[in-house]
């Protein structure tokens, strides 16, 4: 599969080949996605929710008043849930929402994304993204003109200190070196914008699986 190239002027710069055989052109890997996007979502969870039970409610062990004869309902802790001020019945607890999938369904969901975007037209591959200044403008200006009104992924083979500050003002863009970009981002955004040293760190990565 050969897709254009163009540089940071958005003028024609060649082309690069992306291996066909690579490229996962059936129904194949749908469900790992699934269950990538599942597990990435779970582990970005806290889980530090946390409701007070009645051993851990101030007060004290002593009972409101007597058991009889006060023509009241029966009490026997300030700390009941049934008062005001009291423990919560059934509240939420400090737990561990992560979910693992294995190494085989992560590799095939990330080739399964990848083959998707790239078969749909939604990768741009850039010569090059040096920035020779952390100015977001310029980056503004490349990304009006290769994703116009649309949120944009940054896929670049290292992320320099330019880059990063360059980008992290504009609203639904967001920058991921080669190695690290996950499922989710990949599917997240309209467009991704990828440099061909970045695309070669992908395809390698596809590879792999």
């Amino acid at each position: 599969m050969k897709l254009p190239v163009i540089n940071i002027t958005g003028k024609a710069a060649g082309e690069v080949e992306f291996a066909d055989e690579l490229l996962i052109k059936t129904g194949k890997g749908s469900q790992a996605v699934h269950d990538a996007v599942v597990a990435y979502m779970a582990n970005q969870r806290l889980g530090t929710a946390k409701t007070k039970q009645m051993g851990e409610v101030a007060g004290s062990g002593k009972k409101p008043w007597k058991q009889k004869g006060t023509g009241r309902a029966r009490a026997g802790s300030f700390q009941s849930p049934l008062w005001k001020g009291g423990a919560i019945t059934f509240g939420p607890q400090p737990r561990d929402y992560s979910k693992k999938i294995n190494k085989q369904t992560k590799s095939l969901a990330f080739r399964k994304v990848l083959s998707e975007r790239l078969l749909a037209g939604d990768v741009v591959v850039l010569d090059d993204l040096k920035l020779d200044s952390p100015k977001t403008k310029g980056v503004a200006a490349l990304l009006a003109k290769v994703a116009p009104k649309a949120s944009v992924l940054i896929v670049a083979e290292s992320v320099d200190n330019n880059l990063k500050l360059a980008s992290r003002n504009l609203p639904d863009v967001q920058v991921e070196p080669a190695d690290a970009v996950n499922v989710y981002e990949l599917l997240r955004f309209d467009k991704i914008v990828a440099t061909k040293g970045a695309l070669a760190k992908l395809q390698a990565r596809v590879a792999k699986a």
